[in-house]
């Protein structure tokens, strides 16, 4: 297994990992210990171009977070919605070390500044202002990131229900109380449970069971529908940064 390299567009290569994946996903720990193995060059290379600088196995932290977002793809990892493993495997690494990357800049801001203080062999100390800079485009590059592959993400989602960025675009309500009821009758579907499920299985809106609920026709909804979905898509999802744009 180990000679197994991780060419998309190698055959072989795809079959044997769709076997290591279907063994994993059953229970199987040999191959997924032989998956992760193989493609743990694939994971360190996805590691070092998130934390832009190189990464070592088993030095940095940064390859632990990786290693288990790749544990993760594994078990998330759906082949029936015809998206390539690698692919999904890649986002998900890039969010989880994301995740790891806010939660250190959160755990920085209780550190004094003077902390950041080099002191050379002559008693100069490096002007904290540009380590305080450095951070800032850091933590913009970050959030870059993070936007970026939550628009790609969400792009996938929409395909699924048959729906596009562009297409939202024409189908948005032009007023902005249509807007808002749209977004409401989303919410609710998004907050319970079993409307939620119903539209994740079902790939439609449960009309019937929202008319009793809401202050909206049915007439409303239906014209409404695709606009409704993709924001039940989007309260569902991890898409901190796209759900920021939904205002009350």
């Amino acid at each position: 297994m180990r000679g197994l390299l991780f060419r998309r567009k190698n055959t072989e290569d795809n079959r044997q990992l769709d076997k290591l994946l279907q063994r994993a996903q059953a229970g199987d720990e040999d191959a997924r210990n032989a998956l992760i193995e193989t493609y743990s060059p694939f994971v360190l290379r996805i590691a070092s171009q998130a934390s832009r600088r190189y990464i070592e196995r088993g030095r940095d932290d940064e390859y632990s977070v990786a290693l288990l977002a790749m544990n993760e793809a594994i078990d998330r990892y759906n082949p029936d919605r015809n998206v390539n493993f690698l692919g999904f495997a890649e986002t998900i690494i890039r969010r989880r070390l994301i995740d790891h990357f806010r939660t250190q800049r959160t755990q920085s801001r209780a550190v004094p500044w003077t902390e950041f203080d080099v002191v050379d062999d002559e008693d100069n100390v490096t002007n904290y202002v540009e380590v305080q800079t450095s951070i800032a485009v850091h933590q913009r590059a970050e959030e870059q990131e993070a936007r970026r592959l939550e628009i790609a993400e969400y792009a996938e989602r929409l395909r699924d229900y048959g729906l596009s960025f562009s297409e939202l675009v024409d189908l948005s309500p032009k007023h902005a109380d249509a807007r808002a009821h749209a977004i409401q009758v989303a919410r609710i579907v998004a907050d319970d449970a079993e409307l939620r499920e119903y539209v994740l299985e079902k790939k439609a809106l449960p009309l019937k069971a929202l008319e009793d609920r809401v202050g909206v026709s049915r007439k409303t909804m239906e014209r409404q529908r695709k606009y409704i979905l993709a924001v039940v898509l989007l309260l569902c999802g991890d898409f901190q940064h796209l759900q920021s744009f939904i205002s009350e």
